[in-house]
């Protein structure tokens, strides 16, 4: 679908359309463009919201109408469900569908949204406080005879007594991998709880938090069940999330490939059980962790549609969200159990906007470009031009295929993903390629610690031989063009013109920790000759060393400022370039690489001290931990910094003392401000201020 969501269209179903007339979608990005999608399908018009950033946002160019909720957080914008209860009514809608995230979960909202007049599309509120509070969930399970593991509940932020670790803190509310942590040392189940509950209360209003025993390499499997206001309910099979980063899901399938038919039956059975025990009404999804012993842990039930429903709807041929809508609308389920019939294997990846090499640190600037190839399903919310905040999530897209086979699906939704362009902002993209076609993903031994025991996987090193230099010459010549493109005065004439041809002109290159030399020669506007490798350089005795670079004959074909076409001794390639200052965003069909541009001169820094740690992205100071006069040391929390929903620890390098504290809790602080001002301490002094 090359990046447009809104172009896809699910199954046309065989029944009557339902009598929703205006929806209402509280939310934002690519599930408020999927949910639109169908309802402008079933004939049913769509009202949108907005906050400030968002004012140019896909989303709001999908919907029919939109209504802006002012401010620039979700705080400020989405969460404010009387500002969005207010829109629906102004604007006549009869229903709202809350997607995901921000108010889907609420039960309040819900309660609201029908007080008002208005149809709540998911389950009753009753359902959602029921379920969406994992802690009452646990017991519901156990009265339907679910298995579960025992959970230590956290009163007033009280440490609870006899956790076995390892543990997991998990929130009490929501969901997405937030307020959640692993604990490995009793030592840590304090501090842990506390973050996790900060974490919780900033993405869900609620700070409850609650602990269970972690179940080291299970997988994690979940069942979609969907239900009707007239007591049908029915399960659409289960999916495998177990390729978790930060115990957020980045690839889904469905069904699982590493579990038995018994242990399928079982999670399914239990998943049916439960919502026939609660009266479940609309789309909702059974969570459980599997060992690879076969013990089924029930974890929680999520009360919306799933981020990874697409790959439910891809073996079902059934849409979700069009089912919703019509339960929402009082029509009974169009399916029983026994029409449900899975075709195929689907996987899902979650395109994100992080860096998977720097510990999955959030990046945040505008999108210059994003093409993905047709024979996939695209579900995105961003197009070239959006610009990523740290406001919200790092999602920026869902890449789904189908095929016959799970090892053709998971092939071509690698390739997919190696011959994507997405520029302007770090992504996950190399790392999702790669492990689609990783051995151990292809045999299916996927647990949840998979990313942690494939390292590896998170910093592929991309292409190699000629596709590699092809790369690098790229961005080579990228620079070149964009600098003569910006000479006023001798553009018009081939770089270099001036100097003299026993030397051309050099770039070096870092990358990954690594140098790279490139020396080239302009012969005219179209064609070089390029050495690469070290140059030569001065020995003792005046003369160069043996020059042992490669030589390769360049023409560049085709040439503009995000876009080269390299010909290396004879062999065609096309570079996607994306440039910011001395950074060089590097694409092509066989992968993609990020280059820094050297200074060829250093100047020596005066050494000014008061140096300190400076902030990584935009976002929102939550916690401050150091005053000033405080000796710090090495791995010290000093400030704990939000962005993009999740937490960020400042900790500290080395011994210091604390000269200034820059920004306290609340402050709004931007990548590169100095957040602490530290002070060199006396080898001997290593006490606390």
């Amino acid at each position: 679908m090359a990046g447009d969501a809104a172009t896809w269209a699910p199954p046309v179903a065989t029944s009557s359309t339902p009598t929703i007339g205006r929806l209402l979608i509280a939310n934002r990005g690519e599930i408020a463009v999927r949910i639109a999608t169908t309802a402008h399908r079933l004939g049913i018009d769509t009202v949108g919201v907005y906050s400030e950033p968002d004012a140019n946002a896909l989303h709001v160019d999908t919907v029919d109408v939109a209504v802006a909720l002012g401010g620039d957080t979700a705080a400020e914008s989405y969460l404010r469900g009387d500002a969005v209860i207010a829109a629906a009514l102004d604007t006549g809608a009869d229903a709202i569908h809350p997607g995901y995230g921000f108010l889907a979960e609420n039960a309040a909202f819900a309660d609201a949204v029908v007080a008002a007049g208005l149809i709540w599309v998911g389950p009753t509120p009753e359902q959602i406080t029921l379920l969406g509070d994992k802690v009452a969930a646990k017991r519901a399970a156990v009265a339907s005879g679910v298995p579960t593991t025992p959970i230590f509940e956290v009163v007033d932020g009280r440490v609870p007594e006899g956790v076995p670790m390892p543990a997991l803190v998990k929130a009490a509310a929501g969901g997405g991998g937030r307020g959640m942590r692993v604990v490995r040392s009793p030592e840590a189940l304090s501090v842990s709880i506390q973050s996790a509950a900060r974490e919780a209360e900033a993405a869900f209003g609620d700070g409850t938090v609650f602990v269970e025993p972690f179940i080291e390499r299970g997988r994690h499997i979940e069942v979609q069940i969907m239900g009707d206001q007239v007591g049908n309910v029915v399960h659409l099979g289960e999916r495998e999330c177990s390729i978790q980063r930060r115990n957020q899901k980045v690839i889904e399938e469905s069904p699982s490939a590493g579990i038995t038919a018994e242990t399928r039956a079982a999670v399914c059975d239990g998943a049916l059980a439960l919502a026939r025990h609660v009266g479940y009404v609309g789309a909702g999804t059974v969570e459980f962790l599997v060992g690879f012993d076969g013990t089924i842990n029930f974890l929680e039930v999520n009360t919306r549609l799933q981020v990874e429903h697409p790959v439910t709807e891809a073996v079902t041929g059934l849409d979700l969200v069009e089912m919703q809508l019509r339960v929402a609308a009082g029509e009974p389920l169009a399916v029983t159990q026994s029409d449900i019939d899975v075709t195929g294997h689907a996987i899902e990846v979650r395109v994100v906007a992080e860096d998977p090499a720097a510990n999955w640190m959030p990046s945040t600037g505008e999108i210059t470009a994003f093409e993905v190839p047709d024979g996939v399903r695209v579900d995105t919310g961003i197009r070239a031009g959006t610009v990523i905040s740290a406001n919200y999530d790092s999602l920026l897209a869902k890449v789904i295929a189908h095929a016959p086979r799970r090892v053709d699906a998971a092939r071509a939704l690698s390739r997919a993903l190696r011959t994507s362009t997405i520029t302007g902002v770090s992504t996950n993209v190399d790392m999702l390629a790669a492990t689609l076609i990783n051995r151990d993903f292809l045999a299916a031994t996927t647990p949840t610690a998979f990313l942690d025991e494939h390292p590896h996987l998170v910093a592929p090193p991309g292409p190699e031989g000629d596709d590699r230099v092809a790369l690098l010459l790229g961005a080579t010549f990228g620079i070149e063009f964009r600098d003569r493109a910006a000479d006023q005065h001798h553009g018009f004439a081939p770089s270099g013109f001036r100097i003299v041809r026993t030397q051309g002109q050099r770039v070096l290159w870092l990358e990954a920790g690594h140098e790279h030399h490139v020396e080239y020669v302009m012969h005219d506007r179209t064609s070089a000759t390029v050495h690469l490798g070290p140059w030569p350089t001065p020995t003792d005795d005046g003369s160069l060393s043996v020059d042992g670079r490669r030589t390769a004959r360049v023409r560049l074909l085709s040439r503009s400022l995000d876009r080269q076409v390299v010909e290396i001794d004879g062999r065609r390639h096309v570079v996607e370039v994306s440039i910011a200052g001395e950074m060089v965003r590097t694409h092509s069909r066989s992968g993609s690489v990020v280059w820094e541009r050297a200074p060829l001169f250093t100047e020596h820094e005066v050494d000014g001290g008061g140096g300190g740690p400076i902030c990584p992205l935009p976002g929102t100071v939550i916690a401050v931990h150091v005053e000033a006069g405080q000796t710090i040391h090495d791995g010290d929390v000093l400030m704990v910094v939000e962005a993009m929903k999740m937490e960020h620890q400042i900790v500290a390098i080395g011994t210091h003392r604390v000269a200034e504290v820059r920004f306290g809790v609340g402050d709004r602080v931007d990548q590169g401000d100095l957040l602490v001002a530290l002070d060199d301490v006396d080898s001997g002094d290593g006490g606390d201020g």
